[in-house]
C-alpha cells in the first residue's frame, strides 16, 4: 500500500483535531488538556487524590458514602450530580458531613450549580465516574472472538466512540455552563435591583416595586438571630407548641408534617421527636440555612427536609400532608399577613381529615386608661424645658403601640370580636369591616385613653374539638386535658406579642369622664394596606351608650 493510500484510508489530521477543538466562549477559559497534575479533593476533608475514582473509593471506605450508588438510587442526571457534589461540599465547609441523602429536595436548589470548590476537578470527572460501561453488541463480541474484526475496523469503532463520547461531554458541559450563567445572572440581577425580576420582564410599576421591597424586607428581617432568640425565649409561646406536640404523640407518630415558616426549625424538631415519619420545613429567609444545620446537628436529617422559598412557590416532595404546624401569629394577630400563606398551604396540601396546629384563635378588645403614659409620652411635648413642641404631636396617635399592659389599665370588660377557625376561615375573611363589639366599664375613669387588642390561641387534637368551642371561650376559663391554650392578654404572662394599644386622639374637644357601668358600643375594621399587604390598618368607631361621647379613628401598623 502506498503512503497516499494509507492516508486515504486512515482518519485525516483535521478530523482528529476536530475532536479536541472545543468551542470557546466569552468569560470562559479554554478547556484544553495540559501537563498539570489533576488533584481531586475529598468530599469531606482535605485529602487529595490523583483521580476521581480514588477519591470516591476513599470516601466510601472511610465515611461509608457512595456517591455513585446515591446517583443510581435517585437516577440523577449530569446537572443533578453537579448540584449534589456542590451541596455536599457546601455543607462540609460548615462542618456538616452529609453521609446520607434522604431526598433530592435537599440539593435541588439552583444555587448548588455554583461550584463550592474553585477548580473542582471532580465536576469535570463526573461523566467518567458515573457512566455505566457500554456493553458491546453480540455481533462485535462474536467477530472479535473469531478474529474477524480488522485493526482498521477496530480503530474506526474506537474513533467513533471517542467522537460520540466527546460530543456528549461537550453537550453536558455546555448545559452546565448555561445553567451556571443563568444562575449567576439571576443572582447579580437580584443584587443590583433588589427584586426577583427575570430577564425580559417588563419594568415594574412603582407600587409593584414598593411591594417587592416590602416583601424583601419582611423576609430579610427573619434572617437574623435576634428575632428568633426573642421568640424562642418566649416560653408561653414555645412551651405551648412543645406541650401540645409531645402531649399528643399518637397524633404525630408516622405522620407527614408541614412546618410553614419554620425559622430555626424548633417546631419541626418537636414533631420529629414526637414520632413524625417526615417533616417538611419551609422558610423563605436565610434562616433556612441555619435550620438545616440545626436539623443535622441534632441527628434529624433523615426525617426533616428543609426547603427554601415561599410555600406558594416551592415544590413539596409529597402530594399531601397529615398535619400543618406554624407559628404565624403577628402583632394584633394579623399584622404581617403570614396566615394567608398558611391557609394557602392548608387548601393545597392538607388531607381532608388533617390537623391544623394551632387550630383556633380569638381576638379581644377592651378599654384602656393610663394617665401616666399620656403625661410622659404625649403631654410631654407641650412643654419641653419651657418650649412648645406641639409639632412633635403630629401623627403620634396614628400608629398602633406594642406594649405590655397590666390589668389595672383595663377599666372594663373585654369583648371577643373575631374568632378564627383555622379549618374553615378563608383569606378573604381576614379583612373585615363593621364587626361589632360591646364593653362595659367596671370602674369610673377620668378619660378613655384608648383601646387594647390581644388574642387567645388554642391547640386542639381534632376538628370536632374546635367546633365545640364557644364564641366567648377564653383561656382563663378553659381547661381541658385534650388541648393546650395560651393568652397574649394583660392577665396572662407576658409574651413577645404583648398587646396592641390604640391611643385616642381627643383633639380640641378633649376627653370626657365616664362612670362605672356605662357601656361602650362600636365596630372594628381590619384592612390590609394596598401598597403593602403585610401592613395593617385598624379602624374603630365607638359611642358611649346614653351619652353624647363618640369617636372614630384609624391606626396603622407598618
Amino acid at each position: 500500500m502506498t503512503r497516499s493510500d494509507e492516508e486515504s484510508d486512515s482518519p485525516n489530521n483535521s478530523e482528529i483535531e476536530g475532536l479536541v477543538d472545543l468551542e470557546e466562549d466569552r468569560q470562559w477559559e479554554d478547556i484544553e488538556p495540559d501537563d498539570e497534575l489533576i488533584s481531586v479533593t475529598s468530599l469531606f476533608d482535605e485529602a487529595k487524590f490523583a483521580d476521581a475514582h480514588s477519591m470516591l473509593q476513599y470516601c466510601k471506605e472511610k465515611y461509608g458514602f457512595d456517591l455513585v450508588q446515591i446517583g443510581k438510587h435517585f437516577d440523577l442526571e449530569y446537572l443533578e450530580f453537579v448540584k449534589l457534589v456542590n451541596y455536599i461540599r457546601n455543607e462540609a465547609k460548615k462542618g456538616n458531613k452529609i453521609l446520607s441523602i434522604p431526598s433530592k429536595c435537599v440539593f435541588e436548589d439552583d444555587r448548588y450549580l455554583l461550584p463550592a470548590l474553585a477548580d473542582d476537578a471532580l465536576l469535570f470527572s463526573l461523566d467518567e465516574v458515573t457512566a455505566t460501561p457500554a456493553i458491546p453488541s453480540q455481533d462485535i463480541i462474536d467477530n472479535e472472538a473469531q478474529g474477524r474484526g480488522s485493526p482498521e475496523d477496530s480503530t474506526y469503532r474506537n474513533l467513533t466512540e471517542v467522537r460520540n463520547e466527546l460530543d456528549r461531554v461537550q453537550q453536558q458541559f455546555r448545559a452546565y455552563r448555561e445553567a451556571v450563567d443563568k444562575t449567576l445572572e439571576c443572582r447579580w440581577s437580584n443584587q443590583d435591583s433588589g427584586l426577583g425580576l427575570s430577564e425580559g420582564n417588563a419594568q415594574p410599576s412603582e407600587s409593584a416595586d414598593r411591594l417587592a421591597k416590602d416583601e424583601s424586607h419582611y423576609f430579610m428581617s427573619y434572617s437574623y438571630n435576634e428575632i428568633h432568640e426573642t421568640m424562642l425565649k418566649d416560653t408561653v409561646r414555645t412551651d405551648a407548641y412543645r406541650d401540645f406536640v409531645y402531649g399528643n404523640k399518637d397524633l404525630f407518630k408516622g405522620k407527614v408534617v408541614l412546618d410553614v415558616g419554620c425559622g430555626t426549625g424548633i417546631l419541626s424538631m418537636f414533631c420529629a421527636k414526637a414520632g413524625a415519619a417526615r417533616v417538611i420545613a419551609v422558610d423563605n429567609s436565610d434562616i433556612i440555612d441555619k435550620a438545616r444545620e440545626n436539623v443535622f446537628d441534632n441527628g434529624l436529617g433523615d426525617i426533616i427536609i428543609c426547603l427554601r422559598g415561599k410555600i406558594e412557590e416551592v415544590s413539596l416532595p409529597v402530594p399531601q400532608v397529615d398535619i400543618i404546624v406554624s407559628e404565624w401569629m403577628g402583632y394584633c394577630l394579623l399584622y404581617e399577613a403570614m396566615l394567608d400563606s398558611v391557609l394557602w398551604a392548608r387548601d393545597r396540601y392538607l388531607k381532608p381529615d388533617g390537623l391544623m396546629v394551632p387550630s383556633h384563635i380569638t381576638l379581644f378588645v377592651a378599654p384602656f386608661v393610663d394617665p401616666d403614659y399620656i403625661t410622659d409620652h404625649v403631654a410631654f411635648w407641650r412643654s419641653v424645658y419651657g418650649f412648645k413642641m406641639d409639632s412633635m404631636l403630629a401623627q403620634i396617635h396614628d400608629e398602633v403601640l406594642i406594649r405590655d399592659v397590666t390589668p389595672e389599665h383595663i377599666p372594663g370588660s373585654a369583648h371577643p370580636f373575631f374568632a378564627l377557625d383555622l379549618y374553615s376561615i378563608t383569606t378573604d375573611q381576614l379583612a373585615f369591616t363593621a364587626v361589632p363589639f360591646t364593653v362595659e366599664l367596671e370602674e369610673s375613669i377620668d378619660s378613655l385613653d384608648g383601646f387594647v387588642i390581644w388574642f387567645d390561641t388554642f391547640f386542639l387534637p381534632s376538628r370536632e374539638a374546635v367546633q365545640s368551642l364557644g364564641s366567648d371561650t377564653r383561656t382563663g376559663k378553659w381547661a381541658t386535658s385534650d388541648g393546650v391554650a395560651f393568652t397574649t392578654g394583660p392577665a396572662g404572662k407576658s409574651t413577645h406579642w404583648r398587646q396592641g394599644v390604640l391611643l385616642i386622639d381627643h383633639g380640641e374637644a378633649g376627653s370626657q369622664e365616664l362612670e362605672k357601668g356605662q357601656t361602650i358600643e362600636g365596630t372594628i375594621d381590619y384592612k390590609k394596606r394596598d401598597e403593602n399587604p403585610r401592613a395593617l390598618d385598624i379602624k374603630l368607631n365607638w359611642k358611649v351608650k346614653d351619652c353624647s361621647y363618640e369617636g372614630a379613628q384609624t391606626w396603622c401598623m407598618r
